[in-house]
């Protein structure tokens, strides 16, 4: 399994495995021993088809060699770039058996069924009636001592630079009893942290048990009931979904970590217009506001697009004043680049790649200060960091604070697994540097 892209992306290629493991199939880490590959694919960045094709010239050489050998691998595209091709991707790569987009992976064993008897390539890129949560197995794979969960998809926003609403479809949300039920099992599978996904995870509104709507905040307080779930994240949310029982569950849920990505794109109210963003600066101005008066501790991200059609100098220093005046842990930033079938492809008011590239520099360089800034004012505080893997150097540890901050710390790999107060010693753009407050008490 290859995957690109975003975490729901690795959300979906954990599920495919799910499905294929009736079959006989367990996971490989090479093309070349795989008895099937899969590339679950991501639409967002630029060039994104190009490089799914340039990875298909690759594999299509392991392909030909294991069938010379007797054993031709199945070749199966999934995710975003499949369902936005379709049939221009077989038709540019016959030697792919499946093609499937992301709402009809719950049918891969009936497609892997069907490639394999010969009849040819499948294709599976509607969006179907059924829920693909319905048809899935249990999620059985442990995912570790953090995890993803997916309670959301699709978009119905149609921001204007966006291919989302086209590759997955209309929002549509799991129920609150499904959620909770995967959310269980991945605790007892030994998972104390759980990042809740979706392309607008804060539309999420899924029914609760007497069938009505309910809402992320409501979700997020019943997940943190579950005994052993230390911390809750989601990612990634939209502005115009921010309710008021949400930015409560900020200041209320202890477990509800004081992190949020919550995107932006611009700071200019006409080019937050011109992408169909439905909100203002102001509007964004004062979300954040009741939002850090709910949880005064409350660190933000968001996400930038530079030189979208039509922008101007005047529209760019309106998102650094922006920037300037809310201040951010982290964030995103790109270049505009065209993405096919969006409104925004077909403007004749295209900005020069040399400007986006200097406007992308200036804003890259504002949002890495604030970053230093950030990280820097950790250093000497006391944290409380969730240990999860082996460091890079001998005696190394590492985990992440409240805000997704990486931290490395000399220890005991004993620590992996638990949430111990340490002191911030020394603070890069990327990390953090930390030593323990008190040695550990026996587990």
């Amino acid at each position: 399994m290859i995957t690109w892209g975003c975490q729901m992306n690795v959300y979906d290629s954990g599920r495919m495995a799910d499905t294929l493991a009736p079959l006989g199939y367990s996971p490989t880490e090479t093309a070349e021993d795989a008895d099937m590959i899969i590339l679950n694919t991501c639409h967002i960045r630029d060039k994104a088809a190009e490089k799914v094709f340039s990875e298909l010239g690759r594999l299509r050489i392991i392909q030909e060699a294991r069938a010379a050998q007797g054993r031709r691998p199945i070749l199966a595209v999934a995710g975003c770039v499949a369902q936005a091709e379709g049939a221009e991707l077989l038709a540019r790569a016959p030697f792919v058996d499946i093609v499937l987009g992301p709402q009809t992976y719950h049918r891969l064993p009936e497609m892997v069924a069907r490639a394999s008897r010969a009849a040819g390539a499948v294709i599976e890129t509607d969006f179907p009636a059924e829920d693909k949560f319905d048809h899935l197995p249990e999620a059985s794979a442990p995912q570790g001592l953090t995890a993803f969960l997916t309670i959301q998809e699709g978009c119905d926003k149609f921001c204007s630079f966006c291919v989302v609403p086209y590759t997955r479809g209309a929002e549509s949300s799991r129920s609150e009893k499904a959620v909770l039920a995967e959310a269980r099992k991945l605790v007892a599978q030994g998972s104390r942290e759980i990042t809740l996904l979706g392309q607008n995870v804060n539309a999420w509104h899924g029914l609760d048990a007497n069938g009505n709507p309910s809402s992320l905040g409501v979700l997020a307080r019943r997940l943190a009931e579950i005994p052993g779930l230390d911390r809750i994240r989601y990612t990634t949310s939209h502005p115009r979904d921010m309710d008021d029982d949400l930015i409560r569950a900020h200041a209320e849920v202890k477990a509800l970590m004081p992190f949020l990505h919550l995107p932006v794109q611009s700071g200019s109210d006409r080019i937050l217009a011109a992408m169909n963003r439905r909100h203002t600066r102001e509007d964004y101005f004062r979300l954040v506001d009741r939002l850090r008066e709910a949880r005064p501790d409350l660190a933000l991200s968001s996400d930038f697009i530079v030189g979208h059609p039509g922008e101007t100098e005047a529209d760019f220093e309106a998102t650094l004043d922006l920037i300037e005046r809310v201040g951010f842990a982290s964030a995103f930033s790109f270049k505009y680049s065209p993405r096919p079938g969006t409104p925004a492809a077909n403007a004749t008011t295209q900005v020069e790649a040399e400007i986006a590239d200097r406007r992308l520099q200036t804003l890259q360089a504002l949002l890495r200060d604030q970053q230093n800034a950030f990280n820097a004012s950790k250093v000497g505080q006391t944290v409380d960091v969730f240990f999860t893997h082996i460091g890079r150097q001998p005696g190394q540890i590492g985990g992440r604070t409240p805000w997704l901050q990486p931290v490395h710390m000399q220890a005991p790999d004993s620590l992996i697994g638990r949430i111990m107060p340490v002191r911030i010693a020394q603070a890069t753009t990327t990390s953090l540097a930390a030593t323990l407050v008190q040695e550990p008490a026996c587990a």
